[in-house]
């Protein structure tokens, strides 16, 4: 695959993948999430490369979807289940990385960036990064199975918290609840996250593999037979009364009055 909006550099044992959108703050649109999809898979046959970090170029690790793209009106619904899987099965090829898989992050982690930062085994967050899921603020539930991955990093009350909430919590705090692993000055997060790579890719990889493959069976094994049917929950929200009233709202032309319809 010709890659459009991401870069992928691999030099010995330490791999990085850019989202490579600053324009749009590394938003994701299908595009984008079928190339980072196609990333993660070619790493099932790279035995060089130990760890994978992954960075956003410019100011924000990724901003989550782009809204500017739009399901054409045509479309069924069991055509708009199968293209909207793209995100699910990014997460998905993620989490399956043999490679010890580290976030650089800057900025906006929010919605589907906040899902793949959470996805990845470790978090090196900049000062003023921050992590947001704004879908509640346009009457959705989160999806792409990623609400088991916010429960393991922080437990369920501050995971209902972020997601229900759809607030912006900030480095200091997720530093304190565990989502990031260690919080630094904005131009010392690339510096941070090579030395937490170096240190990760000195291990005996077959046994580091073997560890983090594990410890995800451990804490996941029930994710998704859990989570299987998120999208038609989401599909289901974005057809409600609700959903029209929080999307209006969100673009500033109606007030937050909801019905429960």
């Amino acid at each position: 695959m010709d890659y459009q909006h991401i870069k992928v550099a691999r030099g010995g044992e330490i791999a990085t993948v850019t989202f490579n959108r600053p324009e749009r703050a590394n938003a994701l649109n299908a595009r984008h999430l079928e190339e980072i999809e196609h990333a993660a898979l070619s790493f099932r046959d790279d035995a060089n490369s130990r760890v994978v970090i992954f960075e956003g170029a410019g100011k924000h690790f990724t901003s989550g979807a782009d809204l500017t793209e739009r399901r054409p009106e045509d479309d069924s619904i069991s055509v708009t289940r199968q293209k909207r899987r793209i995100g699910q099965r990014c997460i998905q090829a993620l989490l399956d990385m043999d490679q010890i898989t580290i976030a650089a992050w800057t900025g906006a982690a929010m919605g589907g960036g906040a899902c793949i930062a959470t996805a990845l085994d470790f978090r090196i967050g900049a000062e003023d990064c921050f992590m947001s899921f704004p879908e509640i603020l346009i009457g959705v539930p989160l999806m792409w199975q990623s609400l088991p991955l916010c429960v393991h990093l922080m437990g369920p009350a501050r995971a209902k918290r972020i997601v229900i909430s759809g607030e912006h919590v900030k480095a200091p705090t997720l530093l304190q609840w565990g989502v990031l692993d260690e919080m630094v000055a904005t131009d010392a997060v690339a510096e941070t996250a090579m030395a937490w790579a170096q240190r990760y890719a000195a291990q005996p990889p077959i046994a580091a593999q073997m560890i983090k493959r594990s410890v995800n069976a451990i804490t996941g094994a029930l994710d998704r037979s859990i989570m299987h049917m998120d999208f038609d929950q989401h599909l289901l929200a974005s057809e409600t009364e609700d959903a029209a009233i929080a999307v209006a709202s969100y673009r500033g032309d109606a007030p937050r009055v909801f019905k429960g319809n």
